[in-house]
């Protein structure tokens, strides 16, 4: 994407006020999009985005400049911009040689997406949507989509590192709306891989669709959740997203360099019950979260973030090493050339253990069953979170009895680590975009059934 000799020249002009460490991230992002409301494709978009980012450090100062051009004078006038922000840099001269690092590919699309015609996406999407729009006559609105990038990833470093990556995404999105006329409750199913078309081709798409809407109809005639100190089951996939937003951002040197984690200087404590392990692994294959180098050119890493109970690891990019006084993970992403890197997740999970989700159940007397979870919000410095539960039960004498509506879980990332006291067999992750200081990224987030012993939910009193 770029020549050698080019990129020397451009991180050698970003150092010549004395940084002490320069890179230069290139980006071509190519995207394709169709949407669906109202029975009919709303819009049917190619795109592409192209553009580059100098950053340099002094110490753990960081300055970043970024722009459209990917032309050897664009680029060397993004490095004076990031040089000139060096005031008090002293000027010197710098002699780089770079070297090319490989990467293996961890992600491939068998089916490239741009190789398929338009209408081969939408009577795909098409199969998704009409099966949720035709579930029941309680279903009054649906939305879908289909999206599928392929972004191409270019970075050199004053560490002599030029690096490459191709990292494909495709994703399917349909959200249902049940009313009856006073009331909506609302359903969404959102499948997505690091791969080409044939993960569509290996979707039960009419399933998809119905899925969405069955969530939608069963919350509609749903009663209301009652509130109080309750335990909780959380079903597999996406209960992880508790853990991801309530543990998993405290966890990123984004909070932990800053001292802004509650486990910042844990390493090694009992931060979990015993029989919680968990992880975030960039390096697995064709998943959502994956991918073969860092955008700081990288190799990334599976990182045990959680031993038995036990804090093992956080998730650190350069500007968090340095920070932190640790080695970087290989964690550093971006959503595009726009942001400067920090430390982020990628497949993050609490990892299988020896339970079965029947003894779960069954060993429950009374509680909540939260099936799936929606959204919610964190407080990386304290822990404390709310998240809504998309899709709950209430578990009577052991058994999974009528659905609820309205629960929320409220409570304290590291409370709710310790209180975990039953984690089964079943790990399965599912897909999401993350938010934070550097954009919106790819994760995968993820869980076994788990029980928490005692949580506050909120609900109706």
């Amino acid at each position: 994407m770029v020549e050698k000799r080019v990129s020397e020249a451009v991180l050698a002009r970003a150092m010549s006020t004395g940084a002490d460490y320069a890179e230069l991230y290139v980006e071509d992002n190519t995207q394709d999009s169709i949407s669906m409301i109202a029975d009919c494709v709303e819009s049917a978009n190619t795109s592409r985005d192209k553009g580059a980012g100098v950053r340099i450090f002094c110490g753990t100062n960081s300055v970043y400049a970024y722009g459209n051009g990917t032309d050897e004078r664009s680029l060397l006038e993004l490095a004076d911009k990031a040089a000139a922000a060096a005031e008090t840099a002293k000027r010197s001269n710098v002699d780089l040689v770079l070297k090319n690092v490989t990467f293996e590919p961890l992600c491939k699309a068998e089916i490239p997406s741009f190789s398929v015609d338009k209408k081969t996406k939408t009577d795909a999407l098409k199969q998704a949507y009409f099966a949720a729009r035709e579930y029941s006559a309680d279903i009054v609105q649906v939305s879908g989509s289909l999206s599928s990038s392929v972004k191409r990833v270019y970075v050199a470093n004053s560490e002599g590192v030029i690096g490459r990556d191709e990292r494909p995404y495709i994703r399917l999105g349909v959200y249902a709306v049940a009313s009856d006329g006073k009331e909506n409750q609302s359903g969404f199913v959102g499948p997505g891989n690091s791969a080409g078309f044939e993960f569509i081709q290996g979707l039960d798409l009419k399933a998809q669709g119905r899925e969405a809407a069955r969530i939608a109809v069963t919350m509609l005639h749903a009663g209301k959740c009652p509130a109080g100190k309750m335990p909780v089951v959380m079903d597999n996939a996406f209960g992880g997203v508790v853990f991801h937003e309530a543990c998993g951002h405290a966890l990123e040197a984004t909070s932990v360099g800053l001292g802004n984690s509650v486990f910042c200087g844990k390493l090694g404590q009992k931060i979990a019950n015993e029989k919680v392990s968990a992880v975030d692994d960039a390096t697995m294959v064709s998943e959502w979260g994956s991918r073969a180098m860092s955008d700081e050119g990288e190799k990334t890493e599976r990182i045990q973030l959680i031993k038995d109970g036990i804090l093992t690891g956080y998730m650190i990019d350069k500007l968090g090493s340095r920070r932190m006084n640790m080695r970087s993970t290989g964690s550093g992403r971006r959503q595009n050339y726009t942001y400067a890197p920090t430390s982020r997740m990628s497949n993050t999970f609490i990892c299988a253990g020896t339970d079965k989700r029947d003894d779960i159940i069954s060993s429950t007397e009374n509680g909540l069953y939260a099936a799936k979870m929606g959204g919610g919000s964190v407080n990386p410095l304290t822990g404390e979170f709310n998240f809504a539960v998309m899709e709950g039960y209430m578990i009577r004498s052991g058994k999974i009895c009528e659905p609820v509506r309205g629960a929320t879980l409220i409570g304290k990332g590291y409370e709710v680590l310790l209180n975990i006291d039953m984690v089964a067999d079943d790990l399965v992750l599912g897909q999401g975009m993350c938010g934070s200081v550097s954009g919106s990224v790819q994760t995968n987030v993820g869980q076994p059934m788990i029980r928490i012993s005692e949580i506050t939910v909120g609900g109706e009193i």
